[in-house]
């Protein structure tokens, strides 16, 4: 999806006053009558209606009129909110390039007045299936309908707190800076996806780093559940960051066993096919085996 901001220096107090209206309509109805939108919105002399054309026009906001007719807020809706949330908090002054994207998510630069560049992840579940969503976060469970930007802000808000607490503990994580409904802003990672890395110094440094902490997360009472090379960064000192976290379960889980097994595999299985030198032998390699032997499964 393109987030084109140029279009929220147009937006005015009271599009921004409809916007919220759909917002709040949507906790209780899935798609939200105009009435109800106009009575939540309360502008003057009936101009919810303007208003809601000029939202469409800019893809703010979806017309559905095939069981009930009424409004949802698209995502760019949901971006604008949060991106305008933010900016009023002083948080971050400008948005700047994409510099990634993902099945459930997408990120870009922003800069803070003072010019520092910090990450923006705005959270866009619905791009797989609710069953392969559903399958990752066990916090959804239990669910049997969904609201994707419900979803996508439980996500932020789950992925924000775990990185706050990690970095509390030492653990290599960006710095988490603030959250607002499905956006997350975080200090921005200098270096790459491991899975881009062609080449590597001291692979099995890298590996023990990353197999650590896999090790040092169950430690702590946690499963990171989708630890791979699309979700470990490494600067050009070789230096391993954690990213993406919001399905972590604790060790207590009933399929801890299995998700951490899993965890373990998937680097193993990154370092074999990577044609990087594999820690099979010798003291690096035996201090690895040695910790997951001893580690809390």
């Amino acid at each position: 999806m393109k987030l084109n901001v140029d279009a929220l220096r147009y937006l005015s107090k009271d599009d921004f006053r409809v916007l919220t209206a759909v917002e709040m309509g949507m906790r209780n109805h899935e798609i939200v009558p105009a009435e109800l939108v106009d009575r939540i919105a309360s502008l003057k002399h009936g101009g919810t209606y303007k208003v809601l054309k000029n939202l469409l026009k800019h893809k703010l906001l979806h017309h559905d009129s095939s069981k009930y007719d009424g409004f949802r807020l698209t995502y760019l809706g949901y971006d604008f909110l949060a991106i305008k949330a933010l900016v009023n908090r002083g948080v971050f002054l400008s948005v700047g390039r994409q510099i990634g994207v993902g099945k459930e998510s997408d990120i870009f630069e922003v800069a803070t007045e003072d010019g520092t560049v910090l990450a923006m992840k705005l959270h866009r579940l619905g791009r797989v299936s609710f069953r392969a969503v559903k399958s990752k976060r066990d916090y959804l469970r239990h669910r049997s309908s969904f609201n994707w930007l419900y979803l996508s802000r439980l996500a932020a808000v789950k992925e924000f707190a775990f990185m706050k607490a990690l970095e509390e503990h030492g653990f290599p994580v960006p710095n988490a800076v603030d959250c607002n409904r499905h956006c997350v802003i975080m200090s921005l990672v200098q270096g790459y996806p491991l899975v881009q890395v062609k080449q590597l110094q001291n692979p099995e440094m890298v590996f023990e780093r990353i197999i650590g902490l896999v090790i040092r997360l169950a430690e702590h009472g946690l499963i990171h559940c989708d630890f791979n090379e699309f979700n470990i960064m490494i600067d050009d000192d070789e230096k391993v960051t954690m990213i993406d976290f919001p399905q972590m379960v604790s060790v207590d889980h009933r399929n801890a066993q299995m998700y951490f097994d899993r965890d373990v595999e998937c680097v193993f299985k990154f370092f074999r096919k990577s044609s990087v030198v594999f820690p099979t032998s010798g003291e690096g390699g035996s201090g690895v085996v040695y910790q997951l032997l001893n580690s809390p499964f």
